[in-house]
């Protein structure tokens, strides 16, 4: 199960971090917003594209959206989103649990400036009743992610 891959990623990098597990499902942003008791965007969605070939995950916060002409123009290609089979084949994680720790091997990940207004954000865990709460900067560190601006612009940004 994908839960155990991110259980032991956190124990070798960051066993101060619990794994959160709800009683229900938490496969979307607002299923997880209100199974956690926060604000939607606070929930760090990983989207999972393919990118020359090779996939590739973009951490944002829960309400933006990925806006194709900025994705773009930063990684010269258009946004392509991969299916759930795939999504499971590259990140060990089903839909609705994918984030990027625990992976079965490194993947370039990607955190969008949407998450650096918060001080917590709330990832999935591997699975679609398991979450963590991380500072988006730890998410970064921990991961190897590289940040972009690769979401639309919002109200709230």
């Amino acid at each position: 199960m994908s839960i155990q891959s991110v259980r032991a990623f956190l124990a070798e990098h960051a066993p101060e971090i619990e794994i959160l597990e709800a009683t229900t499902s938490t496969a979307t942003v607002a299923l997880a917003a209100a199974a956690h008791g926060i604000e939607p965007d606070r929930i760090a969605k990983t989207l999972s594209l393919r990118l020359d070939g090779e996939p590739i995950l973009i951490v944002m916060s829960g309400e933006s959206r990925l806006d194709n002409r900025k994705f773009k123009d930063r990684f010269g290609a258009k946004a392509k989103m991969l299916g759930a089979e795939d999504v499971l084949e590259a990140t060990s994680h089903p839909v609705g649990g994918v984030c990027p720790f625990g992976l079965p091997r490194p993947l370039r990940v990607y955190a969008d400036v949407s998450l650096r207004r918060f001080d917590v954000v709330v990832p999935a865990a591997g699975s679609p009743q398991s979450a963590l709460r991380i500072a988006p900067e730890r998410l970064v560190q921990l991961t190897h992610a590289e940040w972009v601006d690769v979401a639309q612009a919002s109200a709230a940004t």
